[in-house]
């Protein structure tokens, strides 16, 4: 049997839960039955469901039929929103734990990305976020030292940074750009994310500006696999600022048009 037939059946159970065939609580069917429907062995069957429980779309739990956990959740680049806005939105519960809060002096690709002298001080804040409990994404975030002050006077439990600052502080994000890739899990993600070392991750890098053009945060978001997909809309009428702006809602230079939900 090909090596590459678990793939075949991950792909088709994958497809089958984000369809809705099985719903978001529901239990896959047994091994025994998975490997009677695919005429694949128990051994190939079990590589393809545990591939799905690296990417939390079902249950990791070994010598019991697995469980739906989720189904795809996914971010539009239409809106700037933050993570909790997002998540509220998609009738998920976040939470998030910051873990430190170090002031530092920039290192030279957050000085170049933030538009500071190199060696300027800015606030790292590393950062656990949750949906209905479960780890998926590990941030870490320098903000620049106008913004810092009221990140330090945040709990611990801070829901969303983002909406917390823009209440507390008048500090509202308007333009955002962002960079996605995919990098592979070291240590501490892994650690933090509960999957192995080296294990595909998610990365989202990103600026937010305020309405004036004034940088605000540099982020680093690594999400779980499978825990997050993002949506683009493209047309080819579209013009390139769909936003109206007033005399002082210039994006800064380099800016692109409005973007997706950040992290904070």
């Amino acid at each position: 049997m090909p090596s590459s037939r678990y793939l075949e059946i991950a792909e088709a159970l994958r497809q089958a839960i984000l369809a809705g065939e099985h719903p978001v609580g529901a239990r896959l069917p047994s091994e025994s039955d998975l490997a009677a429907r695919w005429s694949a062995s128990r051994g190939t069957v079990r590589q393809a469901v545990g591939l799905l429980a690296q990417e939390g779309l079902i249950g990791s739990r070994q010598g019991a039929r697995r469980v739906v956990l989720r189904q795809e959740l996914r971010h539009s680049f239409q809106q700037l929103n933050s993570f909790a806005q997002w998540a509220h939105a998609m009738g998920r519960e976040p939470s998030s734990l910051i873990l430190s809060r170090v002031t530092r002096a920039a290192n030279p690709e957050e000085a170049s990305r933030l538009g500071t002298t190199p060696g300027a001080e800015v606030l790292h804040v590393l950062r656990l976020r949750r949906l209905d409990g479960e780890p998926v994404l590990v941030e870490r975030t320098a903000y620049t030292d106008w913004v810092a002050p009221a990140v330090r006077e945040l709990p611990d439990d801070c829901v969303s940074i983002m909406n917390s600052i823009a209440e507390n502080a008048g500090i509202v994000a308007h333009y955002g750009e962002h960079l996605i890739d995919a990098v592979a899990a070291g240590s501490e993600d892994a650690r933090l994310l509960r999957v192995r070392r080296g294990s595909p991750l998610l990365r989202q890098r990103y600026l937010t500006y305020t309405a004036s053009g004034r940088t605000i945060e540099w982020t680093d978001d690594r999400y779980r696999a499978g825990t997050v997909a993002f949506s683009v809309s493209n047309s080819a009428a579209a013009a390139p600022l769909a936003r109206t702006a007033g005399p002082d809602m210039t994006p800064p230079p380099g800016a692109g048009s409005p973007s997706s939900a950040t992290g904070s």
